[in-house]
């Protein structure tokens, strides 16, 4: 996912956002445990959207866009 794609998007959208990808992840680590996940490298990837999204919006909060 795209910076741009997220700051697009609501701050409500951005906190689903979130929400969703942590539940994703959550998800994910369950199936990594039980070698059920082939792709390991999806949760790196899942992991760093969550952190832009955060990002963004702490942006949008304190309006410190650069």
């Amino acid at each position: 996912m795209k910076a741009s794609e997220i700051r697009e998007m609501s701050l409500e959208e951005m906190a689903q956002k979130v929400s969703d990808l942590k539940e994703e992840y959550f998800n994910l680590r369950f199936q990594h445990g039980t070698g059920q996940l082939e792709n390991t490298g999806i949760l790196s990837r899942v992991r760093n959207d969550i952190a832009r999204v955060k990002t963004l919006i702490n942006e949008n909060k304190t309006g410190s866009r650069n």
